[in-house]
């Protein structure tokens, strides 16, 4: 478990921030009156996730590596923080959904069907706790193992003395 303290660490972190994200969604409007642009700035969230694994990856290759890390350590240690964060996503949407923002699927299942882009039954399928936790769960995984791979590319140490 002391081996992967530092992937727990950044995991719970991740974790922690997209709530925060999710309670700032919710009082900049974007879960109510603004929902219309929700999908826009709900895809911002990219950066600060991409900012998290580039800083755990930084942090396991200085505090863990002493400053060099191949490669392949840095991608093992990103697909362990993915693993996590995978496995923590159904408990982040049940707190999304619940706790900071209960009234985000009847407000977004009417303006799907307000702006005519689904039918009520077709939005009501597709806004529901249930499918946010499969599509979350299916999400975290491939988004985690892509944004491993890509920093994991520039986090890697050139040479041995680095």
């Amino acid at each position: 478990m002391k081996n992967y303290a530092i992937e727990i660490k950044w995991a719970l972190i991740f974790f922690v921030a997209g709530l925060v994200w999710m309670f700032l969604e919710k009082i900049a409007g974007l879960h109510s009156t603004h929902i219309d642009k929700h999908a826009t700035y709900s895809s911002l969230f990219a950066i600060p996730a991409i900012a998290i694994y580039v800083f755990a990856l930084l942090d396991k290759k200085k505090n863990y590596y002493n400053g060099f890390m191949t490669f392949k350590q840095s991608l093992i240690s990103g697909l362990i923080i993915t693993l996590i964060v995978t496995v923590l996503s159904p408990f982040s949407q049940l707190i999304t959904t619940y706790l900071i923002t209960p009234e985000y699927f009847p407000n977004a299942i009417k303006h799907a069907v307000e702006s005519k882009a689904l039918t009520q039954e077709a939005a009501e399928a597709y806004f529901n706790t249930t499918n946010y936790i499969i599509m979350g769960s299916m999400f975290a995984p491939v988004v985690g193992v892509v944004t491993t791979l890509i920093v994991s590319f520039f986090v890697k140490s050139k040479n041995k003395t680095e």
